[in-house]
């Protein structure tokens, strides 16, 4: 692109005090510099006028005009022997060559995002079918890390400081209460755990205690008392394929939008909170979460039916949707990206609990309802 400062000739190298009030070229006669009168076109021939004095009335600029002959033709100024001129003539624009077209990122290692992805699946599927309680130490360590890498970005990102002795004490204790005792158990811990945040907390100077105990509250039912339904999943008789259902529907659902939101998304879902998400993404978490549901009530969940499970992926679909996007405005509000970096092409923690969270008390229930407690 041409730069708007070239394209506009000069007209002669004139001195401050050689142009008259009316801004026109130096006045004709003696006064007149030879200098200039080398360096310029011929004058036109115009009428004699005195040097001073003379008829008022008479036109002053017919006698001063010294430009160019015709008003289409500008003047220009003839540099001296070895200069440069000040303004050359503009370049033509050169074609610049066409960029290629970007593809989509994923905006991740997708290599290593599978691997770990894979890896997890492992060791998840494995301590849930050989024996349960490994399965519930894998849950508590899963909440433990999480409470950890939650109150580590508080503190750095607010300075909010979250007691964390008794958050992952209380944490640990509400998902083994949850498997032991069931909803109640559950309660009793989420109780104490909260007592224990306000008690912890005095031990510090007053400033700010109000704030500090109220993420410490938010923190204990975010993460440990949601994932207590996923420990009471597991004490019906088809436990695991309970926890399986609940799994596999959370990851198709994510692999859905995904998918979809990739390929075809156009419309944004929520840009305020998460630009990625789109609304053609959420109808491909929809369709594939409710496909997978149909098949894994038909098949995997004692006296389930199919359609149960459409209902069972709609809703799984919906609530990881919300849980993706509720975190999602915790890191905007913190201004971060990832909640940590433990896992290679996922972030932490916290950000594969993010969907799996909410969506487990909805598991919990609509499996009750349908099927019963086991």
């Amino acid at each position: 692109m041409n730069d708007s400062s070239w394209g506009t000739p000069q007209t002669g190298y004139w001195g401050p005090s050689d142009h008259g009030p009316g801004g026109g070229a130096a006045p004709a006669g003696p006064a007149y510099d030879a200098h200039y009168a080398q360096q310029t076109r011929p004058m036109p021939i115009v009428p004699d006028v005195p040097e001073h004095g003379g008829d008022q009335d008479a036109d002053p600029g017919a006698a001063r005009s010294s430009g160019p002959p015709f008003r289409d033709e500008p003047t220009r100024a003839r540099p001296h022997p070895g200069e440069v001129p000040q303004n050359p003539e503009p370049m033509p624009d050169v074609p610049q060559p066409a960029r290629a077209p970007q593809k989509k990122s994923a905006g991740r290692d997708l290599g290593a995002a599978i691997g770990v992805g894979v890896g997890l699946g492992a060791v998840i599927v494995a301590s849930l079918f050989v024996v349960k309680a490994v399965f519930v130490g894998v849950v508590t360590v899963a909440v433990v890390v999480g409470l950890w890498e939650l109150t580590t970005r508080l503190k750095e990102c607010k300075g909010i400081r979250a007691p964390l002795v008794p958050l992952a004490l209380g944490g640990a204790a509400m998902v083994v209460s949850g498997y032991a005792r069931g909803a109640e158990g559950a309660w009793v811990a989420m109780a104490l755990t909260a007592l224990a945040v306000l008690v912890w907390r005095m031990t510090a100077p007053p400033e700010n205690y109000l704030r500090d105990v109220t993420a410490g509250l938010f923190a204990a039912f975010y993460v440990p008392f949601l994932a207590t339904f996923v420990a009471m999943m597991l004490t019906a008789d088809d436990g695991p394929w309970r926890v399986l259902t609940f799994l596999l529907l959370t990851v198709v659902s994510d692999t859905g939008a995904y998918a979809v939101g990739w390929r075809f998304g156009t419309h944004k879902l929520a840009p305020r909170i998460s630009p990625g998400k789109t609304r053609e993404g959420l109808l491909g978490a929809v369709a594939f979460s409710m496909a997978a549901g149909a098949l894994c009530m038909q098949f995997l969940i004692d006296d389930g039916r199919w359609w149960q499970g459409l209902l069972l992926g709609l809703a799984v679909a919906v609530s990881a949707t919300l849980g993706d996007l509720g975190e999602s405005m915790i890191k905007r509000d913190l201004g971060i990206k990832d909640m940590g970096t433990l896992l290679p092409g996922h972030g932490g923690i916290m950000d594969r609990l993010d969907s799996l969270l909410p969506t487990a008390p909805v598991v919990w229930l609509l499996l009750v309802l349908f099927v019963g407690s086991g």
